[in-house]
């Protein structure tokens, strides 16, 4: 059988920690940026852990990374 390969779109944004979370960028984080609050554009340098719904998904994405 051969190697499943990674989607390397989806390589980009998102990536796969130690314990085998899968973190993601918030969106909205470049457009319209003058407008947001302070503490609103410091909350977008913060990566957040991908929903346990949507891991199901990301499973065949990222085949090697999530053993």
């Amino acid at each position: 059988m051969p190697k499943l390969k990674t989607r390397k779109s989806l390589k980009r944004r998102f990536r796969v920690t130690g314990t085998g979370k899968i973190m993601r960028v918030k969106i909205g984080k470049s457009h319209l940026r003058r407008k947001k609050a302070k503490r609103t554009k410091r909350t977008y340098s913060q990566s957040i852990e991908l929903h346990p719904a949507d891991r199901k998904r990301m499973k065949k994405v990222f085949p090697a990374g999530l053993r």
